[in-house]
């Protein structure tokens, strides 16, 4: 009975949605057609968004960010910008560059590609951000290790897994931890035959997604055990000002920092990511302007994914910082 009921449900939800969506019925006109109540309509609506029936995407024109993009272009020398609207809830937010991300992948991915995939939530947003995918026979490769503490959803290999299942692609787990307790143990680990082979497929990647990090206590390295908030504020205090993909210290010019964080995570290095043609760095949070300015002066990023907010934030950093012996591209 329950089942019946619940079918019932959703056809009734379906319908509803097609009229409404679809259609471009009003909900009154829906309402009379169907006998119910304007309001009881509305609800079904509602309902049949949190059932997963309807997924609304709101695009942005590419006339409100096509100015700030190419600002974004010019100064940085990078192929790409995409940025989204402002939102007020971070998970929103998140889900708003993640989408970008996703439609440039969908863009771009062909039969043969091979991409290359950080850790974090902002990466892990993408794979649930992809809706018009189509079937593609590419290959999702860790780019870094994983950590039991950093969860299903962020874990890189977790996050490859969705992308392959999406796309219809295959995935590739790197076998190591993301973070050792010194940097002879991270060079003893890259020697590892198993170890080596994923970086080295991951280094041939067309495209590789990268979180950029910000220098907080609250920061997902603290909260994953993987550094003190003493640490952190060390770390801050000689100049750093962020991370790339969970580490690579940088300060605000995008040179390699001088902390004894550096080092311990097993994963693509700066000096790898150079050499792949589409570096995508995606960061929604707007604490974390810093840490794109100084990832973008690497000279690494091919395209940046952010918010607006994070956009006009560091163009403004950027003419305050400006100094001769920053790197070029």
């Amino acid at each position: 009975m329950n089942e019946r009921v619940e079918n019932a449900d959703i056809a009734l939800m379906t319908e509803i949605a097609t009229l409404y969506y679809v259609e471009g019925e009003t909900q009154e006109v829906i309402a009379n057609r169907l006998g119910i109540s304007r309001v009881k309509a509305g609800r079904w609506l509602k309902r049949a968004q949190a059932e997963g029936i309807v997924n609304v995407r709101v695009r942005q024109h590419p006339a409100v960010s096509a100015e700030i993009e190419q600002a974004l272009i010019r100064r940085f020398g990078i192929k790409r910008a995409l940025i989204a609207l402002d939102h007020t809830d971070p998970d929103v937010q998140r889900s708003g560059v993640a989408s970008l991300v996703a439609d440039h992948l969908s863009r771009e991915l062909h039969d043969g590609s091979i991409v290359a995939v950080g850790m974090g939530r902002n990466v892990g947003s993408v794979a649930d951000n992809v809706f018009e995918q189509g079937e593609r026979k590419c290959s999702f490769v860790c780019a870094i290790g994983g950590s039991l503490r950093a969860g299903e959803y962020m874990n890189p290999d977790h996050i490859c897994r969705r992308l392959a299942m999406k796309y219809g692609g295959d995935s590739e787990t790197l076998y190591a931890p993301a973070l050792v307790q010194n940097p002879a143990l991270r060079d003893s680990m890259y020697e590892n035959p198993t170890v080596r082979q994923t970086l080295d497929r991951a280094r041939r990647a067309d495209i590789a997604m990268i979180g950029v990090g910000d220098l907080s206590e609250d920061s997902n390295m603290v909260r994953m055990g993987w550094f003190t908030p003493q640490e952190i504020a060390e770390a801050r205090l000689s100049g750093t000002v962020g991370d790339m993909m969970g580490y690579d210290f940088i300060d605000i010019f995008g040179r390699p920092s001088e902390t004894p964080m550096q080092g311990r995570v097993i994963g693509l290095t700066i000096m790898d990511l150079a050499r792949i043609p589409d570096v995508v760095a995606i960061a929604s949070e707007n604490t974390k302007a810093a840490g794109i300015l100084g990832a973008l002066r690497t000279g690494v990023i091919d395209t940046l994914a952010t918010s607006a907010t994070n956009a006009h934030t560091i163009l403004r950093l950027d003419e305050a910082t400006r100094a001769d012996d920053h790197p070029v591209r």
